[in-house]
């Protein structure tokens, strides 16, 4: 744990909006969790409870024209963003009116609209994204910022010291914020790190560090504050560790064996959202009936979130191939969409791969449509 100095408080209406946030997140986090169990929602789900105050400290300190990209475990980044918790639910429950038409599921969240450009399943490959994103602003003259969360254990990934290499050699501007939650999975960061301090990690690759309480979200919204201006500024990145602890498992199906129930409740004596909230209380920001009132909103809001998410349709079989790459001539791929009778139309000759490809499309097409007539597609969560 840190001890961080005593921050000021934003103006009230600012400081409400983040006490919000932080419980919107929780509470939907907690439903998630409980659709999960109730097998709404199928593959990994990967909760950020305990984490609302590094979420929402650190993406209130970007411009709307900056950009947020996030890990697998990504629902409250979405959410802070603005992409409506509506949305982000029916994605989690693979539908058509999820953030990415039920495509992505939960470790895929994506809202291009409002520059969260994503949440990826690859531990590490969102920090090559991320420089990729900088140095697109930076080409373009755009006075943007990145910022690039991901986990402790993706700092002992190639991809963290080729990409803050890269990021420092081209000066990108970007601020690479590792959530330190302890532990890489199972793993604890004592056991899979040499270097625990992570803030030093850049160091050597040209990329200062800073740290911020990541319990604390007027600590976090500070430091990441000064990094944001600093790099935008400079146009060099920064490395800031924001110490934090989750409160589950690093996923749903994680029996969380190597650590103790002691060690949780300790961290849970800090859980940033009923501290902040007591924070406010006694600077006279909120009462009790005002912090009974937001609790009460964020529960009405993730009930709406539910009922919307099994309201929307499961994708359309059609629909398989939306939204995939198709190959041309010069490069085919058995996933093209079109049909043999179409290439056969355009070309001399046929590739008898080709017809052993439609095969096994049209079956996998025959598959899902076969699963509708029980209601749901074959393998769907529900």
């Amino acid at each position: 744990m840190t001890d961080s100095p005593q921050r000021s408080l934003p103006p009230p209406d600012q400081a409400r909006e983040w006490l919000e946030t932080m419980t919107l997140i929780r509470r939907f986090e907690e439903r998630a969790g409980e659709m999960y169990a109730r097998a709404k929602i199928g593959g990994f789900l990967h909760l950020s409870i305990g984490e609302e105050a590094t979420i929402v400290g650190s993406a209130r300190a970007l411009r709307e024209e900056d950009y947020l990209i996030s890990t697998y475990r990504s629902h409250g980044h979405a959410l802070v963003r603005g992409t409506p918790p509506e949305n982000v639910m029916a994605e989690l429950f693979g539908r058509v009116d999820g953030c990415c038409h039920g495509r992505g599921g939960s470790m895929h969240i994506f809202d291009a609209s409002r520059r969260f450009m994503g949440g990826y399943g690859i531990v590490g490959g969102n920090l090559p994204i991320a420089a990729g994103i900088a140095l697109a602003s930076d080409y373009s003259g755009r006075d943007e910022v990145t910022l690039c969360t991901f986990g402790d254990g993706a700092s002992n990934q190639g991809t963290f010291g080729e990409t803050l290499n890269l990021a420092a050699l081209w000066r990108l501007p970007v601020v690479f914020m590792v959530t330190n939650n302890q532990f890489g999975m199972g793993t604890s960061l004592s056991r899979h790190s040499a270097v625990t301090d992570l803030r030093r990690k850049g160091e050597s690759l040209g990329v200062p560090g800073m740290r911020c309480d990541g319990m604390d979200v007027l600590d976090t919204h500070a430091v990441v504050s000064a990094a944001v201006e600093q790099v935008r500024a400079e146009r060099r990145p920064v490395l800031i560790e924001a110490i934090t602890y989750r409160f589950r498992g690093h996923s749903m199906a994680d029996p969380e064996s190597y650590r103790s129930k002691d060690e949780v409740a300790a961290w849970r004596e800090r859980d940033p959202v009923p501290s902040f909230g007591k924070v406010l209380l006694d600077a006279g920001v909120v009462d009790e009936s005002s912090l009974a009132e937001i609790d009460a909103a964020a529960m009405a809001r993730i009930d709406a979130a539910v009922t919307f998410a099994e309201g929307s349709p499961f994708p359309d079989a059609g629909s398989l191939y939306d939204d995939v790459y198709v190959l041309g001539e010069s490069s085919r791929g058995w996933y093209s969409v079109e049909t043999t009778e179409e290439r056969s139309a355009g070309a001399e000759g046929e590739d008898p791969t080709h017809a052993a490809n439609d095969e096994i499309s049209q079956q996998l097409t025959s598959a899902l449509a076969a699963g509708e007539d029980g209601g749901e597609p074959s393998g769907a969560a529900g």
